[in-house]
Formats: C-alpha cells, structure tokens, sequence
C-alpha cells in the first residue's frame, strides 16, 4: 500500500472527488489524444498546381497539451496537500481547464499554422492555402478543457471535505528532541530499518 488517508469524507464529497478524478483524468486525455490529430487541412499553391497539406493541434499551439499535463499534475497535487495548498491547486487545475477551453477555440479556425505549412512544403513564403477546411478534433480538445475546468471547481467547492495523504508516508519521523548525533550513526539506522521505520 503506497500510501494512507487520514479521514473520511461524507458520501456526497465522496461522489464529487471520484467525479473530479474522473473527469481531469477525462479532460486532459482528451486534450492530449486532440492535440496529435489533424485540426486543419488545405491545398497549397504552388506552380500552378497544388499540394495538399495538413497541421495537428500540436503544430496550430502547443498550449492545449501543456495546459492539459498542468491540469493532470495539478489533479494528483489535490491529494497531497490541504487547506490553502489544496484550494491554490484547485484553482491552478480549474484555469488549466479554462485556458484549454480558450486555446481550442482559437485553433479551432486557425490558419497561420496552414500558411507556415505551405511555405515549408512549396519553400515558397507567401504560398497561398486555398480549400482550407477544419476537423472537428478542436471541439474534443475544448470539452476536454471543459472536463478539466469542472473538476477543478469540484476541488474547490468540496475539497475542503477530501482525505490527504497521511504525513506517515511524507517523512520517516524521529523520536522528540532526537538531532544530527548519535541517532544518525550507522548501528542505529539499521536498527530503526530493523522496527519498519525510514530513517532517512
């Protein structure tokens, strides 16, 4: 057992924090599975022909996937601190959330993304896009943002409710008073390994 919680919440708390893990857990697969898929598509000019090209999510902003792997850290973070540690968490997973909401939303019609594109394939600056079309992966990385943003404010709403993870696993202690001499020696080390405990 890798680890202990020092209370119980009451069942309504209960059914919001297995609400908010899953719905980060959701959210920012979501996110991160959107942001490698193809987001827009279009024809570049180029010698009086053309090239087809394409963009992911990841070449349209980076923002999604970081704001998603924020989101996820800061989920797991929601466990192992309380009080106004745990509310500073919650808040950081809510705008994680928020700004994936934005940032899909702007990508969801973006074309500056295409336009690089085009001069990297045609080697051409000022290549035009024409046909351009948009998928439909922006939308399911901004519901993931939304997913992330819920669970955020079920943090802050019920959180306060929620177990942490007891300080038993967070640092072997020591006995009152012990310091830096005798009881850091070798034979004593071995001896507090020998009880079960962490002497480190």
């Amino acid at each position: 057992m890798t680890g202990e919680f020092s209370s119980r919440p009451p069942r309504a708390s209960r059914r919001a924090l297995v609400a908010t893990l899953l719905s980060g857990a959701a959210g920012a697969t979501a996110v991160l599975i959107s942001a490698g898929q193809t987001w827009g598509e279009g024809t570049a000019s180029a010698g009086g022909g053309g090239l087809p090209v394409a963009v992911t999510g990841g070449d349209v902003s980076g923002l999604p996937s970081a704001l998603a792997l924020t989101g996820l850290a800061a989920l797991v973070a929601v466990f192992a601190v309380r009080r106004a540690g745990r509310v500073a968490v919650a808040s950081v997973l809510a705008l994680s959330g928020a700004g994936a909401i934005g940032s899909a939303l702007l990508g969801a019609r973006d074309t500056a993304a295409l336009r690089d594109r085009a001069a990297e394939v045609t080697g051409l600056a000022d290549a035009a896009v024409t046909s351009v079309s948009h998928t439909g992966w922006p939308w399911l990385s901004a519901l993931g943002g939304l997913l992330l943003l819920c669970a955020g404010l079920l943090a802050l709403s019920h959180g306060r409710h929620w177990p942490a993870m007891s300080g038993r696993y967070e640092r072997g202690r020591r006995p009152a008073g012990a310091g830096s001499g005798a009881g850091d020696s070798p034979e004593d080390m071995w001896k507090a390994l020998d009880r079960g405990e962490d002497p480190t």
